[in-house]
């Protein structure tokens, strides 16, 4: 099976999450395994993945993954009915659930998906704990984030 040619060599991520870190100001992370269905992890391995939409809930003492698309292969699946957004549950240790629910009923956090990559032949996705950011912090990050790649291109044009 062929790589995807614009993935660069070596990266183990599979897809991320950028509007989340700026809609977003992201507090603690964690790492979270995901029960998948193996016509899934064959699309993973294709790149078939979008979790711009995707948000983490808890019940019952378990982490759930929502709004998370991951199209179909055609090849693949054709023995099984594959719904792409289905809920999917995610794997974490119980003092993780614990902070985590401790951390949306009291703080009023949301937890959102970062973003997603392999750990080992694992697929692992990075959740954060989220608090919304107003319309000043958004400009106040786009302006340092500017400067940033400004203060780069003129470190770059003193080295020639």
């Amino acid at each position: 099976m062929a790589k995807k040619p614009n993935k660069k060599p070596g990266s183990n991520t599979i897809a991320k999450n950028k509007s989340a870190r700026f809609e977003f100001a992201i507090g603690d992370e964690y790492e979270a395994g995901m029960v998948l269905q193996g016509w899934e992890v064959k699309a993973i391995r294709d790149g078939k993945v979008n979790m711009t939409e995707s948000y983490v809930f808890l019940r019952n003492d378990e982490a759930f993954i929502s709004g998370l698309t991951i199209a179909p292969l055609n090849a693949a699946s054709t023995h099984v009915v594959a719904d792409p957004t289905r809920v999917r549950k995610l794997l974490l240790n119980r003092r993780e659930l614990r902070k985590l629910a401790d951390s949306v009923n009291r703080e009023g956090d949301t937890i959102v998906a970062l973003n997603m990559y392999w750990s080992t032949s694992f697929v692992k996705i990075k959740i954060g704990t989220a608090r919304g950011k107003k319309l000043h912090d958004k400009r106040a990050d786009s302006k340092a984030k500017d400067w940033q790649r400004d203060k780069a291109r003129i470190l770059k044009g003193n080295n020639r």
